[in-house]
């Protein structure tokens, strides 16, 4: 089985309060002198207390288009993508030649070359590594680039694979726009990445994270105006539907269980719910379709506070998170848990 040997995050070094980026999306997204209580009353219950951003917030002003913001993207996506592959090769005791792998998944920049493609040769990547990179998945990609990853090794056990999230998300915060869904958009979403290094079975040494067991893909019919983005002049416009946690309440459950049980399992047996942190409503959807206690979701909700919702790179974060401060007994189950643009989900039986 697919091991994985380390997980490591990066954030931007701009770091502000939720009510300083409130202030400032004030100024960029609402009319001059226009009642912003709408606007406050949504960052308060985002349940938001800080997040790293690309920029400093004064050069959000400065950008004056999307290849500007793009430029940007793909600037900071190398910087903080180089900083999260070296920190988890370093910690899987691996050298950048061990890679065989590369999968790179965003949906808040483009770049062609893309990412990976960039970092070869600032990382030393081997020639003849395998690239992979990804766009379109949103915040499902953590949890389904570990899947995808997962699905290469297993066909290629001796080989060692990094999956790589960098997502920046407040390039795509559109300015001149007082819709709720990019207001919501501005009160959740933060910049960061992550990195995973992962081992084949035949891989040794192979580390001593937990290993992936399976994984399953759900493509919910009828919902793809629930989440994504709506592409034009100026760049990524979000879509954001208010129907999300319906769509959660609706699926997850039988997804969840009927995952487990084909693994002999129950909600009772997991010891660790790694979670996306998408948001207070989704997360409370979440917690009530799976009945789960209130201390399950607790490093989820802890990283949604720190530093926002990260999109993909968010579910990595609580990975990494749970790996460090509440690591599961050995041998039990765990399951990762992603959502996104689809509308989709993504499960990840974990075994510690």
């Amino acid at each position: 089985m697919t091991r994985i040997a380390a997980v490591r995050g990066a954030l931007p070094p701009n770091r502000h309060s939720q009510a300083e980026i409130t202030d400032a999306i004030a100024r960029l997204c609402l009319p001059e002198g226009a009642d912003r209580r709408v606007l406050d009353r949504l960052h308060a219950s985002a349940r938001v207390r800080s997040r790293h951003l690309a920029l400093p917030l004064d050069r959000y002003a400065k950008l004056d288009g999307f290849g500007a913001a793009n430029d940007v993207f793909v600037e900071c996506a190398v910087e903080l993508g180089a900083e999260a592959v070296g920190a988890a090769l370093d910690a899987a005791g691996l050298t950048p030649g061990d890679v065989d792998m590369i999968m790179f998944t965003s949906v808040t920049g483009l770049a062609a070359p893309s990412v990976d493609a960039r970092l070869a040769g600032r990382l030393g990547f081997r020639p003849d590594v395998k690239r992979v990179p990804i766009f379109g998945l949103g915040c499902v990609a953590g949890a389904a680039g570990i899947a995808r990853v997962h699905d290469y090794l297993r066909g290629w056990p001796e080989h060692v694979a990094v999956l790589l999230s960098v997502e920046l998300c407040s390039l795509t915060l559109q300015r001149d726009d007082s819709s709720v869904a990019n207001l919501v958009a501005g009160a959740l979403f933060g910049d960061g990445a992550a990195a995973v290094v992962a081992c084949g079975a035949d891989r040794l040494p192979g580390g001593d994270g937990p290993t992936v067991v399976a994984t399953r893909s759900h493509l919910y019919p009828g919902s793809e105006h629930v989440m994504g983005w709506d592409v034009g002049d100026t760049g990524f416009q979000v879509v954001l539907d208010a129907s999300v946690p319906d769509v959660v309440r609706t699926y997850l459950a039988d997804d969840v269980d009927g995952f487990l049980a084909d693994h002999g399992l129950t909600r009772q047996d997991v010891t660790a719910w790694v979670c996306h942190p998408g948001g207070p409503k989704v997360l409370e959807a979440v917690a009530e379709t799976l009945a789960l206690p209130e201390e399950a979701l607790e490093l989820t909700w802890r990283s949604l506070a720190s530093v926002g919702n990260l999109s993909s790179s968010s579910v990595l974060h609580v990975l990494r998170d749970t790996l460090a401060l509440r690591p599961p007994p050995p041998g039990t189950p765990g399951l990762l848990i992603a959502m996104g643009p689809g509308f989709c989900s993504e499960l990840v039986l974990l075994r510690w």
